[in-house]
């Protein structure tokens, strides 16, 4: 099998997937509010991630108070920009819907799962978004947690600043052909 280096022409028109494609992660937003009905889309697209036995181990907080995003920027040192967000979304995994034994962890793709829905939704609305890292660093999940009044059943996984994006904001070429391995390393 012979892998094109080019999107094969059938899906240039296909909007669901050139999302997928044009997606950046946008860190300057333009001072413009995103609406209620815009943040209700997003979290309806992050709850239907699929997720491990259908556990839906996620909780979604809102952050549209400019004194907390400026205080989770100012807290969290890779998320300077969730100060000029018109909103942030931070991801939670709930231990009590985490599965047991062998399949613990995976709470952590299910999130993932949603945290990239999150992102994908944004995008095909027109806002941009951009994950910013929390867990595993206890560091930057004690002071959303402290912030934000998180009970010690939730895990906050990631925090998610939304907005307009500033122009400028271009894809970038992701496409590494010798990353891909036909049948076997």
């Amino acid at each position: 099998m012979k892998i094109s280096n080019t999107i094969p022409a059938a899906y240039t028109d296909n909007e669901a997937y050139m999302n997928i494609i044009k997606r950046v992660s946008v860190r300057r937003y333009e001072d413009t509010p995103v609406t209620s009905d815009q943040v209700s889309a997003i979290l309806h697209a992050a709850m239907s991630a699929p997720s491990g036995v259908n556990r839906q181990p996620w909780e979604f907080i809102l952050v549209d108070d400019k004194d907390l995003l400026d205080k989770l920027a100012d807290c969290l040192p890779y998320a300077k920009m969730a100060a000029h967000a018109a909103v942030a979304i931070v991801v939670c995994g709930n231990r009590d819907r985490f599965l047991e034994g062998v399949d613990e962890n995976l709470w952590e793709q299910d999130l993932s799962a949603a945290s990239e829905n999150i992102l994908l939704a944004a995008h095909a609305i027109g806002l941009g978004g951009v994950w910013t890292c929390l867990y595993p660093h206890q560091e930057r999940i004690a002071p959303v947690k402290s912030l934000l009044n998180i009970p010690d059943n939730m895990v906050p996984f990631n925090l998610i600043p939304i907005g307009v994006p500033e122009s400028g904001h271009a894809p970038m070429d992701k496409w590494h052909p010798e990353r891909i391995h036909h049948n076997r390393m």
